[in-house]
């Protein structure tokens, strides 16, 4: 389809973007959202030709302020995309040439939409990761707020979702802090390799002119400049890591979220019914459904989805690039759309949430959780382990209740004169002091750990932030 550029001159797609099966082959729907990215990394290839004399001055100057206009026309929404020019690279460098004249016909020049998209690629990576990292740290801020406030609400911990020993709420909120916590550290690898710059690599063998990958790099804020020309064009690597990394962070996300959706139940009444869990039914006028919950659990689904999609598509491509690689911005836009979604529901959530203590204090006080603590009272009284939880066990399978300590003194001869503290579950938690563990000076000095942790993530994302502004400073500013 000819388009009338604003001289009145008709312009045609360019030849490499006419076919019969165009509309197959478009991918502008989806990755237009690379935009910015795109213009930010052909300001800088323009620069780089000018400094390495392929362009002379004037023309870097011509380049860099259409490419910057139409960084205004797309803000502003004014930019005429043209679904015929098949993706937002070729949209980009048509509509400059309409602003420009020829010379835009310059700035492809030891370029090929290979290495170009594979850049856009890893720019958008690096703005993705730092937008669900500072919303991770926002909700790890909101765990350990909670888990301060919760650090002597005693509850039951649970294995095989049975009561096993008691622990503390605050505990309990601190061990989703420490999941969360490895997911940022994923990321921020993940960012780290990532930081590879494969502008430059051409279609695949590179360029026969005077070309500067390291300049590249160094503008756009990476580590350094691609190894292997082959390879640049090819690598999806940081796009397959990346959707790991979400994939098992809504992993998490949805554990705690069957976690909220349980403890909202009236079995366990751990949590109160409110509105902020979600709605009620159209139907039954007493219900408030852990709706925002289950969503979060559901949405899991979709971030493994993601993942295999990509590494179905990566499986068989031979090198160097193949068109099968267009197919990798779907799932990881949506992944990463995805795993906003979720964290930002998680943070309005679990701030939220309001517990029930009395029935957490109560569910604690289970004389069958003393179990352990009964063996290694016994251990500690010289009785071999085995033969301590043999004796222990035993008792626990013919009780029907709670039993008298004149009972347990009788059925355990060896036990010592403070078997009375043992039986006090409100203490039980406490007694747990190694490392790590449930008690209060043990869970102080974790949450004194996870505060100094989350410090070192905000530190490390404020370095990566920096990173990421290149591409507006690069769009906006004025050349000097």
């Amino acid at each position: 389809m000819a388009r009338e550029t604003p001289t009145g001159e008709t312009r045609d797609p360019p030849s490499y973007v006419r076919t019969p099966v165009a509309g197959f082959l478009a991918s502008l729907p989806v990755d237009r959202a690379l935009a910015r990215h795109d213009l930010a990394g052909s300001i800088v290839h323009a620069e780089m030709l000018g400094r390495t004399g392929i362009l002379t001055p004037a023309e870097v100057t011509t380049l860099v302020g259409g490419l910057r206009a139409i960084g205004r026309e797309i803000a502003g929404g004014s930019f005429p995309w043209r679904p015929e020019l098949e993706d937002v690279h070729t949209n980009l460098e048509s509509r400059l040439t309409e602003m420009v004249g020829p010379v835009g016909g310059k700035l492809h020049t030891a370029r090929s939409r290979n290495d170009q998209v594979a850049l856009d690629e890893r720019l958008y990576l690096r703005a993705a990761i730092a937008e669900v990292a500072s919303l991770l740290i926002r909700l790890e801020r909101v765990l350990i707020e909670r888990a301060a406030a919760e650090a002597a609400t005693p509850m039951p911990g649970y294995t095989h979702l049975q009561r096993a020993q008691v622990v503390t709420l605050g505990h309990y909120l601190l061990a989703h802090f420490w999941r969360f916590d490895r997911d940022i550290d994923r990321l921020l690898a993940t960012a780290e390799r990532a930081s590879v710059s494969p502008l430059g690599a051409g279609a695949l063998a590179g360029s026969t002119l005077p070309i500067d990958p390291l300049y590249v790099a160094t503008r756009l804020g990476f580590a350094r400049p691609f190894e292997n020309s082959l390879d640049a064009v090819s690598d999806r690597d940081p796009l397959a890591e990346v959707l790991f990394d979400l994939a098992l962070a809504l992993v998490h996300a949805s554990g705690l979220g069957e976690e909220i959706v349980l403890f909202a139940s009236k079995e366990f009444a751990f949590v109160r019914r409110t509105a902020a869990l979600g709605s009620g039914s159209s139907l039954m006028p007493q219900k408030r459904n852990p709706d925002a919950a289950e969503l979060v659990r559901a949405k899991c689904g979709r971030a493994i989805g993601d993942l295999v999609a990509l590494a179905t598509v990566l499986k068989g491509v031979p090198l160097s690039y193949d068109r099968d690689l267009q197919e990798d911005k779907p799932p990881l836009f949506d992944s990463v759309a995805t795993a906003k979604e979720v964290v930002g529901a998680l943070i309005a959530l679990v701030g939220s949430l309001e517990f029930d203590r009395e029935r957490l204090r109560a569910a604690a006080e289970d004389p069958e959780m003393l179990a352990t603590d009964l063996v290694e009272h016994l251990v500690g009284r010289g009785v071999p382990f085995r033969e301590a939880h043999e004796a222990v066990g035993a008792i626990a399978r013919r009780a029907a209740g709670p039993i008298a300590e004149a009972e347990l003194r009788s059925a355990l001869p060896a036990a010592g004169p403070d078997l009375a503290k043992i039986l006090d579950p409100g203490a039980a938690a406490d007694r747990r002091a190694t490392p790590g563990g449930p008690s209060a000076k043990a869970l102080a000095a974790q949450l004194a750990l996870a505060r100094a942790r989350c410090e070192h993530r905000t530190e490390s994302l404020s370095s990566l932030a920096r990173s990421v502004e290149r591409v507006e400073e690069l769009v906006n500013e004025e050349r000097k």
